[in-house]
């Protein structure tokens, strides 16, 4: 508490967390994404417990990894070197979670393209996805991203009190979130091809940044936004032509008087 009372009334500290709920708020659109496709191939009484544990794990992981902020920090050392560049642990972390990302967002896009595929490196044994199953892949893309949001934030700060009331609010908006953004993408499919594609992109920069090519989120996020606005535009010119046809039609059924 002693330690707590002093950034209370430090603008600088205010200042800290205002960034570090801006900084994960952004960088849990990820992984918000990735449960909202997951959750939707679950049975509809299924999918909002889904989300709501598939967060609470979020927020578990990040403040267990905040409680072990000194071995989380040594996970940036080198720990071997290939082709001038030194490996770290959160590099393989990265790699591996980018990995796993473009080989799910790969296999969801062949489905969606090719909804009944032949017997190929894609094919299913089942149908659809067990509750069990879709937990354990939100949980391994979980990690990925605690780790990555955690070593950010000790980048802007070394008050672990604002670190922690950063993560709450920003889960605990994710928390708020998640069910709209699930049913939105669910009402509309096209945007479910574009959350794969966005998936997709944020698998490639998370392999690039553990080879040490780092890609400004900011490029991330501005490409996902203007597609997102010209999805839009499309969803809502849609809308129109429906609307007119509609209309037509209604017109054309009322009788010559």
């Amino acid at each position: 508490m002693d330690a707590i009372l002093p950034l209370l009334t430090d603008p600088a500290a205010w200042a800290a967390l205002a960034t570090l709920i801006a900084m994960e708020v952004v960088l849990g659109i990820d992984n918000l994404i990735f449960i909202s496709i997951l959750t939707n191939k679950l049975p509809e009484d299924q999918r909002e417990r889904a989300r709501r544990i598939g967060i609470g794990l979020a927020l578990v992981l990040r403040l267990l990894l905040l409680g072990t902020i000194a071995v989380i920090v040594q996970l940036t050392e080198p720990l071997f070197e290939l082709f001038g560049h030194g490996f770290s642990w959160r590099d393989l972390i990265l790699i591996a979670g980018g990995f796993f990302l473009v080989w799910k967002s790969t296999k969801e896009i062949h489905h969606n393209v090719d909804p009944d595929p032949g017997p190929d490196m894609f094919d299913r044994s089942a149908v659809g996805m067990s509750f069990a199953s879709a937990i354990g892949q939100i949980l391994v893309l979980d990690l990925v991203f605690s780790i990555d949001s955690i070593i950010t934030a000790v980048g802007m700060t070394d008050d672990v009190p604002i670190m922690v009331a950063a993560v709450i609010v920003a889960v605990g908006v994710m928390l708020l979130a998640a069910n709209p953004l699930a049913n939105f993408i669910h009402n509309n499919p096209t945007l479910v091809m574009l959350a794969l594609g966005f998936l997709l992109m944020i698998g490639m920069a998370l392999i690039a940044e553990g080879f040490g090519a780092h890609v400004p989120k900011a490029y991330i996020y501005a490409a996902m936004a203007f597609s997102s606005f010209v999805e839009v535009l499309n969803m809502m010119s849609r809308r129109a032509r429906k609307r007119r046809a509609q209309a037509q039609r209604g017109g054309a059924a009322q009788p010559h008087r």
